[in-house]
């Protein structure tokens, strides 16, 4: 498949619903990608800060948001950094969560089973705390899980279930089972670039008995590019590639996709165009 022209797109808006623009992988060209992705029509990027809550990273996400139209933050902390999580961390990220209109979830927070970057017990109990956190700010929250569906679940029903507020079950690569559950929880199922992968086809399987009002696409830049730029680093102009196979897979235009999944991400934040 040769690269698509993305400029052909710019009249039809797309969002981005999970990004990691502040990432030093941008630092050259930040400026630039972000253009690119206005170019391409994604009106609207979700950048979600993670990493090491000591180093100032939540601060640059938001940041971020702050200085550029269209961008919006989420942040907190990653399962990989569950072992970084203190008071002050908690301390630090309700601060900015409070402080900022342009916060506008808790996340990206979870249970990766597969890296184990943090032991498996912090991590239960760091994002059974987010939870409770994300709850009392009343914020969504985006939910990261990898290998872990039953433990993500089971902690999301004790915690989350009955809060009345959304969130997101990000990069969604998991079962049918997982996407089930979480839509009963009120999450909103969000698909990147593996979706377009040519081996993805139980992914797309799936993604056809998704609600249409829980629809969001994302690129989870730098990472995971989708086809047709698989291999390079990812951005969010290459959001429209995962509209385009979700629109080819519930057999709808491009501009319907894109209307669907922007005004769903617009219902769940509560924001206006």
């Amino acid at each position: 498949m040769e690269c698509a022209d993305l400029s052909a797109y710019s009249k039809k808006m797309f969002v981005d619903s999970h990004a990691h623009l502040d990432g030093a992988e941008f630092n050259a060209d930040r400026k630039e990608v972000i253009q690119r992705a206005r170019d391409a029509g994604v009106a609207t990027i979700l950048n979600v800060g993670t990493g090491d809550p000591h180093s100032g990273a939540f601060e640059r996400a938001v940041e971020l948001a702050e200085k550029n139209a269209g961008v919006y933050a989420a942040i907190g902390i990653h399962p990989h950094d569950a072992r970084l999580f203190d008071d002050v961390a908690e301390e630090l990220t309700t601060k900015l969560a409070t402080q900022s209109s342009r916060v506008i979830a808790w996340g990206e927070i979870g249970l990766d089973f597969h890296y184990d970057n943090s032991p498996r017990h912090v991590q239960v109990n760091v994002f059974r705390r987010q939870l409770q956190l994300a709850r009392d700010l009343r914020l969504p929250v985006i939910i990261h899980t990898r290998e872990a569906e039953t433990e993500t679940v089971e902690l999301l029903k004790s915690e989350w279930a009955g809060s009345e507020l959304p969130g997101i079950m990000h990069c969604f690569s998991g079962s049918l089972w997982l996407a089930q559950q979480a839509i009963d929880l009120g999450l909103s199922i969000s698909f990147s670039g593996i979706v377009t992968f040519k081996k993805a086809d139980e992914l797309r399987a799936i993604a056809q008995q998704v609600p249409p009002d829980r629809l969001l696409i994302e690129t989870d830049c730098p990472f995971l590019a989708p086809v047709p730029f698989r291999g390079k680093r990812n951005e969010p102009a290459y959001v429209v590639e995962v509209a385009r196979c979700l629109a080819e897979v519930g057999e709808l235009e491009l501009e319907e996709m894109a209307r669907i999944t922007s005004a769903n991400f617009g219902s769940l934040f509560k924001l206006t165009a």
